[in-house]
């Protein structure tokens, strides 16, 4: 099922989920892919046009724009994809997945404590009782080059073991959108990986929530970027590639996010946002306040 987007009087959107099963799979030669529970991952990048429902519902404070429609929603540093995650929580009603405030001008993050409810020791930045989040490393790796029987993992992830085929946009197996001028559709990014996700390699470089040392103990430590994007090379689409970036640098029009969810609360069939006002991101900064 596509990712629907609706403008109308009452905006929503739907985000359509992977379910990446086969937990507690080893880790690849790379050390990356290995995670302990079955999680979902989204299976398109966030376009502009979510971007655009989710501030007419309410999100604020975060801001994108480098392309318009179903293009992705770039301009966009970790600390806002954060924002936008916490906005998705809070308006259906969870606990917001980072300690983020808003300072006037920029975000800022704090580590959780073990005061705080949901306060995970293996992972200070991720609140455990929060259903969305920015996916880790290992979630990320694991969607993209893992294959769908937890029998190992794929050189790409258009699950296989040859280099994609470069394509200004499309969903043809085995492609990929690299080497192009710009971006295509987050609906249009090439082949699947094996477990059925799409442009996790090339159109945009996508955050990880991970710190580059994938510690998570320092709230405005360099985190990890993967991907590559549309204008990059065949190198940055293979496992190895990563590098690390401050939180708060947006990297212009190649740089973007998308979502996954770990919490394990039974949804319904349409994942609509109806009706939000600007009670999400005040209910972020309350909760902020009452735990400092």
């Amino acid at each position: 099922m596509e990712v629907v987007v609706q403008k109308s009087s009452s905006p929503q959107f739907d985000i359509d989920f992977t379910t990446i099963g086969n937990a507690g799979n080893a880790a690849d030669t790379t050390g990356y892919g290995s995670v302990g529970y079955t999680y979902r991952i989204g299976t398109y990048g966030i376009s502009q046009n979510q971007m655009n429902a989710a501030t007419a519902l309410g999100l604020v404070n975060v801001t994108a724009g480098a392309w318009s429609g179903d293009l992705p929603a770039a301009y966009t540093n970790w600390y806002e994809a954060a924002a936008f995650v916490n906005w998705l929580n809070v308006s259906k009603g969870f606990q917001p997945a980072y300690n983020l405030s808003w300072n006037g001008s920029a975000w800022n993050m704090d580590l959780w404590s073990v005061s705080d409810g949901g306060y995970d020791l293996n992972n200070l930045f991720r609140n455990s009782m929060a259903k969305y989040v920015l996916p880790s490393e290992n979630e990320f790796y694991k969607a993209a080059y893992g294959k769908n029987d937890g029998s190992g993992y794929y050189a790409y992830s258009t699950g296989s073991d040859s280099a994609p085929t470069a394509v200004a946009s499309g969903t043809a197996a085995g492609t990929a959108v690299y080497g192009q001028s710009s971006p295509a559709s987050v609906y249009q990014t090439g082949g699947l990986s094996s477990y059925g996700t799409m442009g996790q390699l090339g159109n945009e470089e996508q955050w990880m929530e991970s710190t580059f040392d994938g510690l998570n103990d320092s709230a405005n430590g360099n985190r990890s970027i993967r991907s590559g994007y549309w204008g990059t090379g065949l190198g940055s689409l293979e496992p190895s590639y990563r590098y690390p970036s401050s939180p708060d640098d947006d990297h212009g029009s190649g740089l973007s996010f998308r979502v996954a969810s770990v919490e394990a609360i039974p949804e319904p069939s349409i994942y609509a946002l109806v009706g939000i006002g600007m009670s999400g991101l005040m209910l972020v900064q309350r909760r902020k306040k009452m735990g400092s």
